[in-house]
């Protein structure tokens, strides 16, 4: 039998905030917001988020291409958009891999 696990909501990290640095959940859920809405209106201009021990956000642009239409084979255009990236850094990487 095996076991799906969810992984960490942002609730979790709340209670996180919330249990190591000892501020109310309604402070701790400020924060976690008022973070998350940084990165996201800093991602939503274009810009690069670097986080030293973490890793890069990036935002790529992608241009339109041609795809095909795996049931039917028809050709369709792929319009052009924007993708979100991330590249850990290699202190996270070492730390990932060091159980391994």
């Amino acid at each position: 039998m095996s076991v799906y696990c969810f992984g960490m909501t942002k609730a979790d990290v709340i209670d996180s905030v919330c249990s190591k640095v000892g501020f109310s959940k309604k402070e701790s859920a400020e924060i976690v917001e008022m973070v998350f809405d940084t990165l996201k209106d800093t991602l939503e201009r274009g810009e690069k988020i670097k986080l030293s021990g973490f890793g890069n956000f990036v935002v790529r642009e992608k241009k339109s291409r041609v795809g095909r239409n795996p049931q039917t084979g028809q050709e369709i255009e792929i319009s052009a958009r924007r993708v979100l990236t991330f590249r850990p850094s290699q202190v996270l990487k070492n730390a990932l891999n060091k159980s391994a």
